[in-house]
């Protein structure tokens, strides 16, 4: 099958990427697609406690770590640098789209998040966003949803970047 196509929710910080998302999520589950996610954290994170199984295993010397359960399998690995984006998706299997939140830098289709009180600005041109999620009316050539409109973006997403690239739904 063709790669996984990937879009990326992106805009500045506390407009809402999150809140987005996880409107979009459940629509497109509803449609009967699976959907994997990316969160591109440009501070670092520990997703393991100290003193866990885990990161003993870690702090002993494993470059990777596993846990496994009958319902979630999460993996960790030590990098010397960030991975690409195309990287990371690569590794994501049996999922009809990956969508990011953050790598607004990257070269993906993008819905930034816009509030006119955040910013009067986008992050990105015309040329690099499949749309708008936005509070206010704009005028910059890209459709244009209001922040609750997961229902058309979804339609959006399933007319510009799913069909092209295959996918039907699941169900």
């Amino acid at each position: 099958m063709a790669e996984t196509p990937i879009i990326s929710v992106v805009g500045k910080s506390d407009v809402g990427k999150t809140t987005l998302l996880t409107k979009l999520l459940p629509e497109l589950k509803r449609r009967g697609y699976r959907v994997a996610t990316i969160k591109h954290d440009t501070h670092g994170f520990d997703i393991d406690r100290p003193g866990k199984d885990t990161w003993r295993h870690a702090e002993a010397g494993a470059d990777v770590v596993v846990i496994s359960s009958p319902t979630k399998i999460a993996f960790i690995e030590k990098v010397e640098t960030e991975l690409p984006l195309d990287a990371i998706a690569a590794r994501i299997h049996n999922v009809d789209l990956i969508i990011t939140e953050g790598y607004k830098r990257g070269d993906k289709p993008k819905i930034e998040v816009h509030r006119a009180a955040v910013s009067k600005e986008l992050l990105c041109e015309a040329k690099e966003l499949l749309a708008v999620a936005t509070d206010e009316p704009l005028s910059i050539g890209v459709p244009c949803y209001d922040l609750d409109d997961a229902a058309g973006l979804v339609d959006l997403i399933e007319e510009r970047i799913l069909a092209p690239a295959g996918r039907k739904r699941s169900i």
